[in-house]
């Protein structure tokens, strides 16, 4: 199937068969290899990526399904010489080991802040109130990001830097 995908800023076409997911799409045909291919259930949030501006597991996506679509992956977030503040607070927290993680907790990170923004209440947010950036909420809604090496209070101080840093 021909499907346009805006990957990162630039309109990418391409001709999938339609079972192709999109993180498959991303790391095989585009060559974007950034977001990673942890589980492949949707279990490990390796392979988050933004979908017009929400975080998705693209393991779980069909690339046809977002034909129109715009798709930021990790690399689309900051350059080497420019770090978005979210990757910036990840380095000044030490907020990784390994760093297979690292893509999807970044880019998890950037949904987590505009859900916020937006509004939206998790599981953690009291009923009828605004959320707030605790570290529960962040807890809460970083849940579907698994870190093996545990840095799990790195990623939290890092989410709160950027959050400060953004306002």
């Amino acid at each position: 199937m021909r499907t346009t995908i805006t990957v990162n800023g630039e309109a990418r076409s391409l001709d999938l068969d339609p079972r192709t997911t999109l993180l498959d799409a991303l790391r095989e045909i585009l060559k974007l290899t950034g977001a990673k291919k942890g589980c492949d259930h949707g279990q490990c949030g390796a392979c988050t990526v933004l979908v017009n501006g929400v975080r998705i597991n693209a393991c779980l996506s069909l690339a046809v399904m977002h034909d129109g679509d715009e798709v930021v992956s990790i690399e689309g977030v900051g350059t080497p010489d420019r770090l978005h503040p979210v990757q910036a607070a990840f380095l000044n927290q030490d907020a990784f080991q390994c760093g297979y993680c690292t893509p999807g907790q970044i880019c998890s990170t950037l949904g987590l802040l505009a859900e916020l923004e937006a509004g939206q209440p998790s599981q953690e947010t009291p009923p009828g109130a605004r959320p707030e950036l605790t570290d529960d909420e962040i807890r809460e809604r970083m849940s579907g990001n698994i870190c093996r090496c545990s840095a799990y209070p790195q990623i939290v101080a890092a989410i709160r830097q950027a959050a400060e840093q953004m306002a």
